[in-house]
């Protein structure tokens, strides 16, 4: 088991992030990354919808070999990932719960704002998993059902992206948050420009460090970490163009990507 790869999947490339703070923390651990890019975006699809991707690529994913799989995607995280824990043999984790930790510990003020796709913010299960920690905590959200697009677009900085992500976070702001959740998988590549905006005092949390450590934790827990010092092993996975999936991915790895694998999902799985 512990020579098995970590299984990581996102609906496109965002979710390097996530693998990327993976390779650094874990650096003898072998990766699959999955990216459903041919159903890219998933923030404004349905919850039903959603798990039902979700389960079609875990299952995917564990008849490749995982010892364990990472949702790094904030929309099927939070329509899918109760209920895939309960169905699958293998541990999962989001990244959802490790973002609402981590900005718990770090606000002053207890007033959290959460960015995220429409999928992601209409679930509420930020709200849920900060409220978990803190009752107390003030929690503001907003949808930015674009942003993810513009990302891979390439659009992270300059006076456009000045543009599209200010007219977004004018309500968080107004709210006096001095915690800021980015709560997509895109949106660390936006860190500089909505940094500018919200102020210096403003702290931007990413979930991906601190995914990146509960997969440890796990991993140790179970026994399952990699023994041997032999060189891991990182492959790529795409539903989609594998040239696009390439071009992007270095950008969200900050690694070069040397080859990528297209593959199509035929497996459905019962919820």
């Amino acid at each position: 088991m512990d020579g098995k790869p970590i299984g990581v999947f996102d609906s496109g490339v965002g979710g390097l992030t996530v693998a990327g703070e993976i390779m650094k923390q874990l650096p003898d651990e072998s990766l699959l990354y999955f990216g459903d890019t041919a159903r890219f975006p998933y923030g404004s699809r349905g919850a039903d919808e959603l798990k039902r991707f979700a389960f079609e690529i875990v299952s995917f994913l564990q008849c490749e070999g995982v010892k364990m799989v990472v949702i790094a995607c904030n929309s099927a995280s939070s329509a899918a990932l109760t209920l895939a824990q309960a169905h699958f043999d293998i541990p999962i984790l989001g990244v959802i719960e490790p973002g609402a930790r981590a900005a718990v510990q770090a606000t002053r003020n207890r007033r959290i704002g959460v960015v995220g796709t429409q999928a992601t913010i209409s679930s509420g299960a930020y709200d849920r998993a900060i409220h978990t920690l803190d009752a107390g905590a003030k929690v503001f959200s907003q949808a930015c059902p674009d942003l993810a697009d513009f990302v891979e677009r390439g659009v992270v900085t300059g006076e456009k992206a000045r543009r599209i992500v200010g007219r977004y976070l004018e309500s968080l702001i107004s709210a006096g948050v001095d915690t800021l959740i980015l709560g997509c998988t895109h949106y660390p590549l936006l860190s500089e420009v909505i940094g500018e905006i919200m102020g210096k005092d403003v702290r931007l949390v990413s979930s991906a460090e601190e995914a990146a450590r509960e997969v440890r934790e796990i991993l140790t827990c179970r026994g399952h970490l990699r023994k041997e010092k032999s060189s891991p092993t990182y492959r790529f996975l795409s539903t989609g163009d594998e040239s696009k999936f390439l071009r992007l991915g270095r950008r969200f790895l900050g690694r070069e990507i040397k080859r990528v694998e297209k593959v199509s999902l035929g497996t459905e799985v019962a919820l």
